[in-house]
Parts: C-alpha cells; structure tokens; sequence
C-alpha cells in the first residue's frame, strides 16, 4: 500500500508541475505556502473573514474533490499543508505517507449523511445489506459510513461500496444508479435541497466530527515555510470562529467562491461550522479508534499509530492567537 501511494503522489506531484501549480515567486526569493482547498473552503473562509490581507507571505491554492487527493500531493511535496476530515489522515498513515496532522477543528457530525434518492424504499441502515453505496474512498464519508454500518449490526463486506469522487457520485446517485451515497456538506445540502435525496441515516452520535489542517513533512523541515504555517493556521482558527458569529456573511462568500446556490451554502453553515480544537490526548484517542475499525474491518492491511503522524507545537500560538 505504501508503495501504490508513493507512485500515486510522484504521479500527481508531476502533474501538479506540468500545470504549473509551482511557486511563480521561487526566483525571487519570495516566501509562497502552498495550500490545498476542498469546495473553495478554506479560502472562501479566510477572505469573508477579512483576513487574507497582509500576508507576510503568498498563498497559492490548490483545489481537490477530496481529502485522499490533497494527502498525496501533500506527502508528494507539492503542497504545503491543506484541510481534510477525519479518514484520510488514517489511510494516509497506513501507506506511510510523508505528511503530519499539525491542527484539528470540530463540527456537525450529522453533515456525514448516507443519503437515498427520492422514492427509495429504504428506511434504515438495516436495509443497506447488499445495496450499492456511493462514497470517495478513504474520505470521511468512508469513516462514518464504516461506524453507522457497525451500529446497525453490519460489516463494509455486507453492503456494496463503489468508490467515486463527489461529482462522479452526485451524477450516479441523481440518475439512481447507485441505492445511496455517504457524503459530507455542502454535497449533503446539495443533494437535499437540489435532487430530492433523503437522510436515510447521519453521522450524529457515531461519527466524531474532526476534521484537520495537515501538513507535508518537507514544509515542517523548512524553518520558513513552518512560521507560515503556524500564521496560517492561526488565522484560519480565527476564521472559524469569526464564521460562527457571522454565518450569513460566510454563506454568500462560499456561495460566491464555488458556484453553490446560496440556499445550498445557507443550509450548510447552518447545519454547524468548525471550529479549532486543540489537538489533545482525547482527540488523538478517537481518531486511533476510528483507525483501529478500519483495520479490524479489513479495509487497511495493519495497525495504525495515529498519534506518530500528530504535531501539537502550533497549538499554543493559536489559542494564544484567540485569546
């Protein structure tokens, strides 16, 4: 596995060069932090908040469908940190991947949702046995569906993965090839609001709701690229609990950033925002469960130590940050 990932993130790294997501500014000496962004979040955030102003550096963005994705390019090198939920981290672990978990944030679980189309005669994750289920693999989407199929006295073996990436999925669920799809918002708000879908069961009181800020293991040996990161990442604390109190504002910006309807973005935020968690013995613990299923379920091939690939030495500047 650790050697599919490596070829994996070499491949993605050549094409991230050839299309030109370099640091345009290298020659100059300029200090750029290359960051990598899911559904125009993180930096939708930052700007509504106001604060990508004054950099003492540049960011350049990067935007992948998903977590698994954004971890290869990160252990590849060819992105400094970015944002992923609560499993990829896991699955990158489990392939050894050059990367380190460096801040968490906490939100709504119940954005993880196992949706069906419209007319579907589910009604319970007991009627998932046998079905097609939609779900990017290694995403937190995977993680939750994992736990609420435990929960209901199932095993991943008694239901029918097919591992597609949210717009693939989006098409194959609308079109009803698939019996239901585990996705995160704003495809969960999406779906409901613009395809008829229907919550058949969330990831409220099963999912832990963690998401995470990881970094590549060359940006953290670079002294200049890691006090980037910790202003980064200090300021992306600060977005989150600015969006808390100003969720209107942050549903037009994300609207605005990535082409969502504003009622799509409205039902989104307002379903839960992150925000900073410090990265403490009880966090590491949940994630290390997390893991310890997907092992025992046989989807990974060993043990993972979660807490190897954690670094808690920004936390006190954020929360200094917030104070």
């Amino acid at each position: 596995m650790s050697r599919r990932f490596d070829l994996r993130a070499a491949v993605f790294a050549a094409a991230l060069l050839l299309s030109g997501c370099t640091p345009s500014a290298a020659d100059t000496g300029e200090l750029v932090l290359k960051v990598g962004d899911q559904k125009g979040n993180a930096q939708s955030l930052l700007s509504s908040a106001g604060l990508l102003k004054d950099l003492p550096y540049k960011i350049e963005w990067s935007t992948f469908t998903s977590g698994p994705p954004l971890l290869e390019a990160a252990s590849a090198g060819a992105i400094d940190l970015g944002g992923v939920g609560n499993t990829p981290p896991i699955f990158a672990a489990a392939a050894n991947a050059k990367i380190t978990v460096v801040a968490a944030a906490k939100g709504d679980a119940s954005s993880d949702a196992i949706l069906v189309p419209e007319g579907s005669p589910l009604t319970g994750a007991n009627a998932l046995r046998g079905k097609q289920i939609a779900v990017a693999k290694g995403s937190s989407a995977h993680g939750s569906l994992l736990l609420v199929l435990q929960r209901a006295g199932l095993s991943i073996t008694d239901v029918k993965p097919v591992f597609l990436a949210p717009a693939e999925a989006f098409a194959a669920f609308t079109q009803k090839r698939v019996d239901a799809w585990a996705i995160w918002d704003p495809y969960t708000s999406q779906a409901l609001l613009e395809a008829g879908a229907r919550v058949l069961v969330d990831g409220a009181g099963v999912a832990n709701g963690y998401s995470f800020q990881v970094a590549s293991r060359a940006a953290l040996d670079n002294s200049r690229k890691t006090g980037a990161v910790k202003d980064y990442l200090s300021r992306l604390a600060k977005a989150q609990h600015w969006s808390d109190t100003h969720r209107a504002e942050r549903a037009k910006a994300w609207a605005a950033e990535t082409g969502l309807s504003l009622p799509v973005a409205e039902a989104a935020v307002a379903r839960g925002v992150d925000l900073y968690q410090p990265l403490t013995p009880e966090v590491v613990a949940s994630e290390q469960q997390l893991a310890d299923a997907f092992t025992a379920a046989k989807v990974l091939p060993g043990k993972v130590n979660f807490a190897e690939f954690v670094d808690n030495r920004f936390d006190a500047d954020i929360q200094a940050t917030l104070r």
